[in-house]
């Protein structure tokens, strides 16, 4: 017996799948109904249906979504298995919007241009799917899928395509039927009665109070070679023009605890990366020949180094730790980036330094940490600094770029995104991770 054989016979079991004459929320009578909501009593089946869902998506598009959210009521527990079995982050749509408090319509803490999977238990019309997806994108949350453990057959799919959402599903009711069909569940009549009444059923219309517009095109991109034309520090520009020609935009952080390992991982990926970010201070084997190893690497593959320094201190000092020391930053790394806590002396102080030389810098004006001060009057004041320092400053680290109310997004600057990684979620010490496709969404 198959998994989905096992697990059709269990909803039977349960009484999940009953047959008779019963209303549907689409004002037609149907000789079969589907209550998912009992699972909520039976763990262990919620689990497993959970894990099924969530199988159901193409592999591609599975590490695509930064949230879940269940259509309220019945798909709730089955999104937070799916949230907690997956750190996938998860909001709740408010079925009835309070008066009081904040009166928001979404529960949850996300950013707009995420990317949110709906989930739900059963599919007729798709109304109830669509009633989710609306208050997500009117919150600026990008929803372009719904998986559900069984789909009606009754026009669903079809009416959630018209709205720009791909419907994935686990069971068809006709798998369902003919399962029970085969295991002695139910009567030839019974199963003759439900085909009947899907092929005179076979478009359910969808309520108007359900109707979703069809989200807007994309919007078009400045290619990088006209924003290199634009950029005002020569390694931004250097930067835009090597991602014009690689077309990659690709910055791998190479978080490793070794110079050796950096050096063979930066070999390897070299060809299919613009720009490779190093914590040189983590390194246990640093030599004074790293410097001219990685430069040599550099040169093979056609790639820019972005030293992860994070200089914070006063302007006489961070020359000195840009410069000298054991690590001398200066002589290997194209780029660096700076903290603006001690003001705009530490952007004269790097300047002074790397300016002459050809370098760049980038400005943490955000961080992808929870609970981090990078916010507000923080990223203000960093983007002020940049403007005073626009031939050295080449851009910035941060999150949201796109929402900033100082100044619209520059063509000419580099946005650099932190927390990226395939799959969305975090770790135990307050890392966020986003996926390329959340972040590149928004701006």
């Amino acid at each position: 017996m198959s998994v989905m054989e096992s697990l059709i016979l269990e909803l039977h079991e349960i009484e999940a799948v009953r047959f008779g004459s019963f209303k549907l929320k689409s004002n037609i009578t149907s000789p079969v109904y589907i209550d998912l909501r009992l699972m909520v009593s039976f763990p262990r089946l919620l689990s497993r249906t959970a894990s099924f869902l969530w199988d159901s998506l193409p592999p591609a598009s599975s590490s695509s979504f930064d949230l879940v959210c269940g259509v309220p009521y019945t798909a709730l527990p089955i999104a937070t298995c799916i949230s907690l079995s997956r750190s996938i982050p998860m909001v709740m749509r408010r079925k009835e919007v309070k008066g009081h408090g904040t009166s928001k319509s979404i529960e949850g803490a996300f950013s707009p241009g995420l990317s949110c999977l709906v989930v739900e238990d059963l599919v007729t019309s798709g109304s109830s799917v669509l009633e989710t997806a609306a208050p997500l994108r009117s919150a600026g949350l990008r929803v372009s899928d719904a998986v559900v453990l069984i789909d009606r057959q009754q026009g669903g799919r079809e009416n959630l395509a018209a709205a720009g959402i791909r419907l994935h599903s686990v069971l068809t009711l006709t798998t369902i039927l003919d399962t029970l069909l085969r295991h002695g569940k139910v009567t030839n009549d019974i199963a003759a009665s439900v085909r009947a009444f899907l092929e005179e059923n076979r478009t359910v219309p969808v309520p108007a109070r359900a109707s979703l517009p069809v989200p807007p095109p994309a919007k078009a991109r400045t290619p990088y070679g006209e924003r290199a034309a634009l950029a005002k520090n020569p390694m931004g520009k250097r930067l835009l023009e090597l991602m014009e020609m690689k077309q990659t935009n690709l910055c791998l952080a190479a978080d490793v605890p070794t110079a050796a390992g950096l050096l063979s991982l930066a070999d390897k990926i070299g060809p299919e990366i613009c720009l490779l970010k190093t914590l040189v201070d983590i390194l246990s084997d640093f030599t004074p020949e790293f410097g001219l190893q990685l430069r040599a690497i550099v040169e093979k593959h056609n790639f820019l180094v972005f030293e992860d320094r994070k200089f914070a201190d006063i302007g006489n000092t961070v020359t000195m730790q840009y410069d000298g020391g054991i690590y001398h930053i200066l002589d290997w790394a194209d780029i660096v980036n700076a903290h603006i806590v001690s003001g705009p002396g530490i952007v004269d102080g790097l300047k002074l330094k790397g300016l002459p030389r050809g370098k760049g810098l980038l400005l943490l004006a955000e961080m992808s940490s929870s609970g981090n001060l990078a916010k507000g009057d923080y990223t203000s004041s960093a983007v002020k600094i940049s403007e005073e320092h626009q031939d050295f400053v080449m851009g910035f680290i941060s999150v949201n770029p796109a929402a900033w109310k100082d100044r619209p997004l520059d063509p000419g600057q580099i946005y650099a995104t932190p927390g990226v990684q395939m799959v969305s979620g975090g770790d135990d010490l307050g890392q966020r991770y986003n996926t390329p496709y959340s972040v590149t969404a928004s701006i």
